[in-house]
């Protein structure tokens, strides 16, 4: 079943700026995924197939467990049959009624 999951996941260890270099880390795992994904100010955008998603998702955590002492995670999830090109067809449909 595919999945969009909106992922929040960084250290809270580390002090309030400067987070950028753990969230890199994760979007390196997400690149070398292959999945779909959008960065965002507040968190990530993931699409694929559930078990994919949920892999990838423990993955970024194991990257900053290494180190981090406490972790933040928030995930959102919807999830629907036979669903291709959700991130973009998300946004392309609350665009087509903006005008």
């Amino acid at each position: 079943m595919s999945v969009i999951v909106d992922l929040s996941l960084f250290p809270l260890d580390k002090g309030g700026s400067g987070l950028g270099r753990y969230v890199a880390r994760t979007e390196a795992i997400l690149k070398d995924s292959g999945l779909n994904y959008r960065l965002g100010p507040m968190g990530t955008a993931i699409e694929g197939e559930w078990d994919e998603v949920m892999h990838v998702i423990g993955q970024c955590y194991h990257a900053l467990e290494s180190d981090c002492d406490r972790i933040y995670v928030t995930i959102k999830a919807d999830s629907r049959k036979g669903r291709t090109g959700g991130l973009a067809g998300k946004v392309a449909s609350v665009r087509s009624h903006a005008d």
